[in-house]
């Protein structure tokens, strides 16, 4: 019996896919590069032309082919009155022309790539002004672009699911060091492009390196079947949370029959929860939302277009699309929770796990985003949690000292290496990685594990279909080689996005708990263009807040100042400057405190 996640199920010769990815290309990229104000390259189409060729032996076939759809770059029509724009980032850029202008739904990652696509778009169909915007969720691959697409300040409305600050903030600030540090593996950043290193992410070629920018929602979506007219075009929208995204939602074009499924349906097996760190997400209400779209919007629609990748046309095949996605995220969810209650772990149940052969050939149901390995255990974490049931698992020792031991229990570092370097041989890389992770953390300065490991994850990463698999890999091994790489993008430009309840929330974080522990003290903050007061007090350790009346007992220190200059101190600005009242040295205890953020620190060593 052939495995499902073997490429003998899949028909190469089948060249649907490449047809619908180059249908209704209406102009090419106008410029080879998009850069930054300073010069600086922040994407580059030709990064992806060594994917004309054949696919070579460092590279998985099936990965390969879907990185040469991902790469079709320019401005698409999909239907009457709806374009795309491909290629220019990680994700797409969909624009929805009005009776005035044009709407535009998920501006990208960064402002300069939005802003070029939006000049391509205007190039071919004329200089018809912003007239609305669409966030479909809180990633900021569907976000970042705003100010590309926008001017600061401007009244242009914005519409995003309920609770999309909420979640935009929790993860691109709160958790947004880790999670950006992290994505620099996910998406190969750091990679340089060609057939041995980066040949995309499954979803897209890579992430792009501008400038990401955040505005908060004027028009929340707060339920299925909710509609919004703008700038003439009737929107009904699916609110669709904890699928892809914690905030998500779907919308159909009922005029134009075109049903847009944001990232809950494309061409690839996607994340539950993606390597990057996220919030777990549920399989089996992914699964059920994707029944509701079929049942309510598929009849309706004559083309399915999604955040990432190339549209779907004609009814039919769009509802069978929809089907087998629905059941690809079902059939994992079902499974492995029935292996789950027969006593087997998560590590255990991504071992043995096969998708049904129908699944397996479909091209949009493999893993090159998402794997059905990585999936399954996160299905098991979202019900079970991190502890596997085995009272060994309780309290173990942490990496580097379970190196030492298992180092030393294998007879030292020189024989750990040889017995390395026998699995390689013997072709299981698997387990060579495992031990030779142990021989890097017991023995940081050792050159030769450090390259063993290196070569281990590079044989890994050429044969990985997951494209974030080979990332990981590709950049497990240049990092081990060359030290860490810094992170290409930061989420400091979207602080100006955040309220002052989530600026305090994202100072609370930051708080060093041992080095806070002896300090006690109470301030008040009066923002004069919020009317509003917030006590935010510092004790044992945490650091708290809330809105006040004013009337709290003898505060340590009372501030008087707009938004925008609480910012401006964060930034480094000067405390005196500040109106105050009582003990200024509070607020320099206050950020003595607070640790800085380390977007450099290290993973594949200690």
């Amino acid at each position: 019996m052939t495995r499902s996640d073997s490429l003998d199920a899949l028909d190469f010769t089948d060249t649907t896919d490449f047809e619908d990815a180059d249908r209704g290309l209406v102009a090419p990229p106008a410029t080879s590069t998009v850069t930054a104000a300073d010069g600086r390259v922040v994407w580059d189409f030709g990064a992806t032309d060594f994917l004309d060729g054949d696919c070579p032996d460092t590279a998985n076939r099936s990965l390969w082919r879907q990185s040469r759809l991902c790469a079709r770059a320019g401005l698409f029509e999909v239907t009457d009155g709806v374009y795309q724009i491909r290629g220019f980032d990680l994700s797409n850029m969909t624009l929805i022309e009005g009776t005035t202008g044009v709407i535009v739904v998920d501006p990208l990652v960064s402002a300069e790539c939005a802003a070029a696509g939006l000049a391509l778009y205007r190039s071919q169909r004329g200089e018809r002004p912003v007239t609305g915007v669409i966030f479909t969720h809180s990633h900021i691959d569907h976000f970042g672009g705003i100010l590309g697409v926008t001017e600061p300040g401007s009244d242009v409305p914005v519409v995003a699911p309920a609770e999309f600050m909420e979640h935009s903030v929790a993860e691109n600030v709160y958790a947004g060091t880790a999670m950006l540090r992290r994505g620099i593996y996910h998406t190969g950043a750091e990679l340089e492009p060609g057939p041995a290193g980066l040949i995309g992410v499954g979803l897209g070629f890579t992430a792009s390196k501008g400038t990401p920018s955040l505005r908060p929602a004027t028009v929340e979506v707060s339920r299925t079947g909710q509609e919004e007219t703008l700038d003439g075009v009737l929107f009904r929208f699916q609110l669709t949370p904890d699928t892809e995204a914690p905030s998500e939602m779907n919308f159909h074009l009922p005029e134009r029959r075109a049903l847009c499924m944001a990232e809950n349906a494309t061409h690839t097996l996607h994340n539950i929860l993606t390597l990057r760190g996220a919030v777990v997400r549920d399989a089996r209400i992914w699964s059920r939302y994707l029944t509701e779209a079929i049942d309510v919007y598929a009849g309706e629609s004559d083309v399915l277009f999604a955040s990432h990748h190339w549209p779907t046309w004609g009814t039919e095949r769009l509802t069978r699309f929809l089907s087998e996605q629905r059941d690809l995220y079902g059939y994992l969810h079902d499974q492995t929770l029935r292996l789950a209650n027969q006593g087997h772990t998560g590590i255990e149940i991504a071992e043995t796990i096969e998708l049904p052969p129908a699944l397996a050939r479909a091209w949009h149901a493999r893993g090159y985003y998402g794997s059905v390995s990585h999936n399954v255990k996160a299905i098991y974490q979202r019900y079970m949690g991190w502890y596997d049931g085995h009272p060994s698992s309780l309290w173990e020792h942490p990496p580097t000292e379970s190196a030492r031991r298992y180092v030393d229990c294998m007879g030292g570092p020189d024989a750990v290496l040889a017995k390395a370097r026998q699995y390689m041989d013997e072709g299981d890389l698997r387990f060579a990685a495992q031990i030779l992770k142990h021989a890097v953390f017991a023995s940081p300065d050792s050159a030769d594990a450090k390259e063993l490991l290196a070569q281990t994850f590079e044989r890994l990463g050429h044969g990985a279909e997951c494209g974030t698999w080979r990332n990981n890999y590709l950049m497990g091994a240049q990092e081990l080689r060359g030290g860490v790489s810094a992170t290409p993008i930061s989420a400091g430009s979207m602080a100006g996005a955040l309220s002052v309840d989530q600026v305090f929330d994202s100072l609370a974080i930051r708080v060093n708990g041992p080095k806070a522990w002896d300090e006690d003290f109470t301030t008040l903050w009066h923002f004069t263009d919020l009317d509003r007061t917030y006590r935010v007090a510092l004790h044992n350790g945490v650091l708290t807040h809330a809105v006040t009346d004013g009337r709290t007992t003898r505060p340590d220190l009372s501030l008087t100042l707009a938004k925008d200059r609480l910012m401006a101190l964060l930034a480094g600005g000067r405390a005196e400057d500040i109106e105050h009242d009582g003990d200024l040295t509070v607020l320099h205890r206050l950020m003595d405190v607070l640790d800085p953020t380390d977007p450099a620190f290290a993973i594949v060593t200690p």
